[in-house]
């Protein structure tokens, strides 16, 4: 079984490059989401490492950032035109 917990990362960035920069950085862990709120897997050392890098990326000061993790018990379920986390190392029931 994966050691990867499911959270949500939202973000809201005041300046462009910050938030250019930021997009890179979450994509970079992404398997899904829109705009400045993305889905992502991560084990504790990606959390802490993806944390880490955002404290010198992001201005703690006008920039703000959110991991949220999900209860891994919880279903998944989408709305609208929206399709479900696609992720290739993972198996999602729902």
């Amino acid at each position: 079984m994966s050691n990867r917990r499911f959270y949500l990362a939202c973000y809201d960035v005041s300046d462009d490059r910050r938030l250019r920069d930021a997009l890179k950085l979450v994509r970079g862990h992404a398997i899904g989401g829109q705009k400045s709120v993305h889905e992502v897997m991560l084990s504790n050392t990606e959390k802490r490492e993806l944390l880490e890098e955002l404290s010198y990326l992001l201005d703690l000061d006008e920039d703000r950032f959110l991991l949220i993790g999900l209860d891994p018990r919880s279903r998944i379920t989408t709305l609208g035109k929206a399709v479900p986390p696609l992720a290739q190392d993972f198996f999602f029931i729902g």
